[in-house]
């Protein structure tokens, strides 16, 4: 049966490559959070039997997007020492939750997840995979008097005083040499015809208060660009998917919710699709893309 979010059939039925995505695992050795379903010590379980699943697939890598841990530095050894499990590259990056750390590890946060820089590139399968930074200016990740600590207060109070539904202090947004360097990257890949999938923490769309602070502004990068197929973020817990102009925006569940069913997904490139194989929790998909410009 064919996908309401798709044609009837497909012209092509062999994938560029395949990818894990895991989300929002938020170990910490502290009892549930009942009132929101949060499990946080059942995560390693969770996560252990991910990883054995997908060892046993053809991926060219795992992607975790955010919140290894709930709190404390010491969380990262635990759940690190799972991840020596996986037999596939694995990328990762921090969520609000990874800098809920002491003031002396914050900027350590980044190199703890063996991250090159806190936002790079790669390319695989002739797409190209940006990892960007949605915590750069934010309230968590850098200490008072930090310039980008400074303007995150400026611009959460902007967010308030417009009444933004994401005006909240556990999202974030990046800063200008990020964006530029965004920007850089996209027309490059443009340039080289490689098509492009940015992964970050912060959902972009819809709407919704868990958002990155200057998301939009980010929409308006990607509709010009063209080239970018996908942004696949974590962080509201309950998922969620959009999709303007040609870039499908897939938000993936939360592992800690929830006592004891796990969520995660492999996700295929096609030429013509991204089908999201989801185990658990996680649906599955067949999203379809725009045609290539004549």
């Amino acid at each position: 049966m064919s996908s309401p979010l798709s044609p009837s059939a497909s012209v092509d039925d062999h994938p560029l490559l395949r990818f894990g995505v895991i989300s929002d695992p938020q170990y910490a050795d502290a009892d549930p959070w009942l009132e929101h379903q949060r499990y946080y010590r059942n995560s390693l379980s969770k996560l252990d039997e991910a990883i054995g699943l997908l060892n046993g697939e053809d991926l060219s890598f795992v992607v975790t997007l955010g919140d290894l841990i709930d709190r404390d530095w010491q969380s990262f050894d635990p759940v690190l020492g799972v991840y020596e499990k996986l037999r596939h590259d694995s990328v990762l990056l921090p969520g609000n939750h990874d800098f809920s750390v002491a003031p002396e590890h914050l900027s350590s946060v980044h190199a703890r997840l063996g991250m090159p820089s806190p936002f790079h590139h790669f390319s695989r399968g002739g797409i190209r995979f940006v990892v960007i930074d949605g915590s750069e200016e934010s309230l968590f990740s850098t200490k008072p008097g930090d310039p980008r600590h400074e303007r995150a207060k400026m611009r959460l109070a902007a967010l308030e005083q417009a009444g933004a539904i994401n005006a909240m202090r556990w999202n974030g947004g990046i800063g200008q040499d990020q964006f530029d360097w965004l920007e850089t990257v996209l027309a490059q890949a443009a340039a080289d015809g490689e098509k492009v999938v940015v992964m970050g923490h912060y959902p972009l769309c819809p709407e919704n208060e868990h958002n990155m602070w200057n998301g939009e502004r980010l929409m308006a990068l990607f509709a010009r660009s063209g080239n970018v197929i996908a942004y696949l973020c974590g962080h509201h817990h309950v998922g969620n998917l959009g999709r303007d102009g040609s870039t499908w925006y897939v938000n993936f569940k939360g592992m800690v919710d929830t006592e004891h069913d796990n969520t995660f997904a492999v996700v295929e490139i096609h030429r013509d699709r991204i089908e999201i194989v989801g185990h658990g929790r996680e649906e599955s998909r067949s999203l379809f893309l725009a045609p290539a410009s004549p």
